[in-house]
Parts: structure tokens; sequence; C-alpha cells
């Protein structure tokens, strides 16, 4: 990928996974010490509660969800922003009609894929 990225191309270039109500695209830029990722749940979609070894930094584009880092909870909606420090159980439920789109950064980078996810 580019290093400069539209939400169509990080939209048509994801894959969706059915067992979640997700459509993920990680490495949409990737670096020695960060990872940029973009994620989209469609409505009635549950963020899977989980941790990982990684830190997160997450922006929220659009819809709305109720939002679970650690001990707290929150709505949040367009332009709200959280960290989630490594180890930290976070996820959360998709609110409304509309689908959620999020975008993540991962310091230092993931693996790629689920294996060092730990799903509550």
């Amino acid at each position: 990928m580019s290093n400069i990225v539209s939400l169509s191309e990080a939209d048509t270039s994801s894959e969706y996974f059915a067992d979640m109500q997700v459509w993920w695209r990680s490495r949409l830029a990737m670096g020695a010490h960060q990872e940029l990722c973009w994620v989209k749940f469609e409505p009635g979609a549950t963020y899977p509660l989980h941790s990982h070894p990684y830190e997160q930094t997450s922006v929220i584009i659009t819809g709305r969800m109720q939002l679970n880092v650690g001990e707290e909870t929150r709505e949040v909606g367009p332009g709200d922003m959280w960290f989630v420090p490594s180890g930290m159980p976070h996820g959360g439920q998709v609110l409304g009609k509309d689908p959620v789109v999020f975008i993540d950064v991962y310091a230092p980078p993931s693996r790629g894929d689920d294996s060092d996810v730990t799903y509550y």
C-alpha cells in the first residue's frame, strides 16, 4: 500500500470476517515502530473483548458504539479517540443502524494475524 491511503482504498482492500461481522484491513501502512489499520463493524456487531501485547491508539470515523477500555465505559462517535495500553482488555457494541469505522495505530506493529491476541 501507498504511504497515503484514502478511506475508499481502505474500504475496498479490506477483508470480511463473517463470524465477527467486521471488515478489517491491517497494515495499511507499516513501519519499524507502528502499524496503521482500518476497521469497520456492521450494525449490531460486537467488538469482541480482547487484549494484545502492543499499544493501540484509535479514532472513530463514522457510527457510534459503547466502548470498554479496561474499567472505563463510554459511548463514542465520530472524532472520539481512545488509547489502549499493552495487555488491557477492550471491546464494545455497535449502536444504531450505521456501521462503525475506526482507524487503529498499533505500536509496536502486530504480527499481522490474531496469534498474539487474547479473546475473553
